[in-house]
């Protein structure tokens, strides 16, 4: 059986908590149909001990390698770096703050055997506890953005896809939004892996959710605006169906809830006055500093 050749790119600012985590877990999966022919690491900017974790794994595996942006451009920037020397034709885009479970990468590649596959979501699980409001948070926003997947694929901390394009705006803030357009305007499909786990954490502060929903909604914006292209989560009212079909007798969804949703307003209205009114440039955005230990310890 003919495995599948992919070439994967790691995107990282300052992720000395997380990246050898990452590294270690693309190391660790289970390939029978995939084979890893490159990991390339665009460190941008970082000034912690992140280069210096990155090759330490160089000096084990010749499949990585990394690349230095001495000043932080932005992810597009960085994705871009990437794409001109990735060398296969499946591209892997994944974050550098996120850990793969043993059969992530294999569930990922495996749709595109069917020829008329571009890209291929995966599914974000969050680490984050629960019973806290930012925990429930997380983990009900994640629930939703699932349930919308499996019907309209959404796109995110995972990725794969074709590749049949040079680069992206360098100025977008929402990457994989972006690329998804350039996808299905060549002719090809976008599905949802839900067997793709990707383990990633959620905002721990308001400060933190706000900054993240206010960057992705502005960039949702000026996706739509260039490309006349809506990412599946852009229109709100999908969503309400879905919350309702949630609704349990729990404290937890009772109190946590309706915060949850005045949250989410408020991000989308910041959000939308940036992209309207030019208030913020989100194309190197503030780091949300409480999703970067994704275990303890």
């Amino acid at each position: 059986m003919k495995k599948i050749p992919i070439s994967i790119g790691v995107m990282a600012y300052n992720e000395e908590n997380n990246i050898a985590f990452l590294l270690e877990s693309i190391e660790k999966q289970v390939l029978s149909q995939t084979v890893i022919r490159e990991i390339i690491v665009i460190s941008s900017g970082s000034t912690d001990r992140t280069n210096y974790i990155i090759k330490k794994f160089i000096n084990k595996n010749a499949r990585i390698s990394l690349l230095i942006q001495r000043q932080r451009e932005g992810k597009a920037s960085a994705v871009n770096l990437f794409l001109s020397k990735a060398r296969e034709e499946i591209i892997v885009l994944v974050s550098a703050d996120v850990y793969l479970p043993k059969y992530s990468l294999e569930n990922l590649i495996v749709p595109f055997k069917d020829h008329e596959v571009g890209m291929v979501g995966s599914r974000p699980i969050p680490t984050n506890n629960k019973d806290s409001l930012m925990g429930y948070c997380a983990h009900l926003l994640y629930d939703l953005q699932h349930l919308v997947s499996l019907k309209e694929p959404r796109t995110g901390e995972m990725i794969g896809f074709r590749k049949i394009f040079k680069k992206i705006p360098n100025t977008t803030a929402v990457d994989e939004a972006s690329i998804e357009p350039l996808i299905l305007g060549q002719g090809y499909n976008i599905v949802y892996a839900p067997k793709a786990v990707v383990v990633t954490k959620g905002p721990e502060s308001l400060n933190d959710y706000i900054l993240r929903r206010r960057r992705v909604y502005a960039g949702h914006l000026k996706t739509k605006n260039g490309y006349g292209y809506e990412v599946s989560t852009l229109n709100g009212f999908k969503i309400i169906p879905l919350i309702i079909k949630q609704a349990n007798l729990s404290w937890q969804f009772i109190i946590y809830t309706p915060i949850i949703i005045f949250l989410e307003v408020v991000g989308r209205l910041l959000g939308y006055l940036d992209y309207k009114f030019n208030l913020k440039n989100h194309t190197v955005w503030t780091i949300a500093r409480t999703t970067k230990k994704l275990f303890p310890g």
